[in-house]
């Protein structure tokens, strides 16, 4: 494993030499945790996974990565000293924001709201064209259907920036494109960073013009005393082939582990049966469903070509139409994702400069005592006369953005104006979003309000199992769970359109 994304190294020859010219440093996220993790286990950390508590030893699993995310002190000190490309151990991506600030502006580890303010701008821009039209739900709002620019964040010394493109560029930046963001992949607005919490719910998101759009006030506090650490392991070995059928889809699946010797044969089953048929259908694709098996097994042979070979004796003694739509082929190891914590001071922070010296860079220290508390805004009274109602899709009135951290789902929805925002407080409530979601079944659901930015946040713990590498769901990272909820019919009170 080289412990960074290969793709860099193209991109750094295609643009080095004008970075150069010009004086742009390069920063790269890279590296990992897995040398120092026998010696951590020895010290008594439990690696206990953050959704469900289970810890590493009880998983009896030998992660095959593990990466702690770290803060942006240890770049800011490369930069002072003189750096023009850093390449870092695992950080966070707003450490790349952060670490410029610092140095530029020369703030301290105290000057928690702008560092605030500072990994806002960096959670915003991580993504991308996410932030400048990309995967943006408001689709009549982006005139210039062109690729959208990448975004830039013109940081001020208060931890205030505006987020804008280059000229010329497709896309659109505009208070709803930085919302989307803003509310993507996180849960709380407390979120928590290695050089600051940032507190989401306290900023304020203003249009200052065309393609610019101004975002002040994030209030920071002291950051927490661990790290996140993501591990993943080798969760077992995946066979996965497509079955066009309808009807017969059980009669498929029972026939297929009978060939097998048996469901029990395997350690994890996952069947599902994807209707994209119609009633009366003008063509084949209308006639057709798409039955997916998947089975997983740390034993590679018992889900290797015996499986495909299965499917084939069945692609001839089966019923008419049968057919399966991938080529044989050998099983393929699948990821299991393992997010944990791990104290701080377990984790060495140093900068090795291009002389070979090395410099220690501590971590932020948590606040030692009772912080006082962030001022919350205050909204307006929720008891409202919805007046007459029609049922329409909850698009309609409101955005969505969604998205997967492991095996979580989340999925951030918003609105546009005062009377909309009362309304959308008050209707999706936890359990009413998972009457419109509908396929959650009973796992857990947080809720969370971010009346700043008149939006709600909705955390769905482990709607992806143990996350996007060992997904079966056929959106793996929930990135379409947003337009699925905005397509979900609901009363919309009719005062509320126009």
């Amino acid at each position: 494993m080289t412990g960074y994304a290969r793709t860099f190294l193209t991109q750094f020859e295609q643009v080095a030499v004008a970075c150069a010219e010009r004086g742009i440093k390069i920063v790269v996220n890279a590296r990992g945790l897995m040398p120092q993790l026998a010696e951590l286990r020895r010290a008594g950390v439990p690696f206990a996974h953050l959704d469900t508590g289970r810890s590493l030893q009880d998983a009896d699993v030998q992660p095959v990565s593990a990466n702690a995310y770290l803060g942006g002190w240890g770049i800011a000190a490369a930069l002072s000293s003189g750096a023009d490309i850093v390449v870092t151990g695992r950080v966070t991506d707003a450490a790349l924001v952060v670490c410029v600030g610092s140095c530029w502006h020369g703030w301290a580890r105290r000057d928690h709201d702008a560092l605030a303010g500072a990994v806002a701008a960096g959670h915003i821009i991580e993504c991308g064209p996410q932030a400048t039209g990309g995967n943006y739900a408001q689709l009549h709002e982006i005139r210039d259907r062109r690729y959208p620019g990448s975004p830039i964040a013109e940081l001020a010394c208060d931890g205030s920036f505006v987020i804008t493109k280059p000229a010329n560029t497709g896309g659109l930046v505009s208070s709803g494109t930085v919302i989307a963001q803003l509310l993507y992949e996180v849960g709380s607005p407390r979120y928590l960073n290695p050089d600051v919490v940032a507190h989401f719910d306290t900023l304020a998101v203003t249009q200052e013009g065309p393609d610019r759009v101004r975002i002040s006030g994030t209030k920071g506090s002291p950051p927490p005393s661990t790290l996140k650490a993501a591990m993943s392991y080798v969760g077992g070995y995946r066979m996965l082939t497509g079955l066009d059928i309808e009807e017969k889809a059980a009669w498929a699946v029972d026939g297929l582990f009978a060939l097998l010797g048996g469901r029990d044969q395997n350690g994890e089953v996952d069947v599902h049966l994807l209707r994209y048929d119609t009633p009366d259908p003008t063509s084949m694709p209308e006639a057709t469903a798409h039955l997916t098996v998947t089975v997983e097994d740390r034993d590679r042979a018992a889900v290797d070509r015996g499986f495909f070979n299965a499917v084939v004796e069945l692609d001839v003694a089966g019923y008419p139409g049968f057919h399966s739509t991938t080529p044989p082929s050998s099983a393929n190891e699948s990821g299991v994702y393992w997010p944990t914590l791990v104290p701080s001071h377990f984790v060495e922070h140093v900068v090795v400069h291009a002389d070979g010296s090395r410099e220690a860079n501590p971590h932020s220290t948590s606040a030692t005592e009772p912080t006082a508390a962030i001022p919350q805004p205050t909204y307006a009274d929720p008891v409202i006369d919805a007046g007459p109602t029609t049922r329409r899709p909850l698009g309609t009135v409101v955005a969505a953005r969604s998205g997967d951290k492991g095996g979580n789902a989340k999925l951030g929805v918003w609105t546009d104006t005062d009377e909309r925002w009362v309304w959308l407080r008050n209707h999706p409530t936890a359990d009413r979003f998972r009457e419109l979601v509908g396929d959650g079944g009973d796992l857990p659901i947080q809720r969370y309000e971010f009346g700043n930015l008149k939006a709600l946040n909705f955390v769905v713990t482990g709607f992806l199992g143990d996350g996007v590498a060992s997904c079966t769901r056929p959106d793996p990272q929930a990135k379409a769970l947003g337009e699925y909820l905005r397509s979900m019919h609901t009363d919309i009170p009719d005062r509320l359109l126009g």
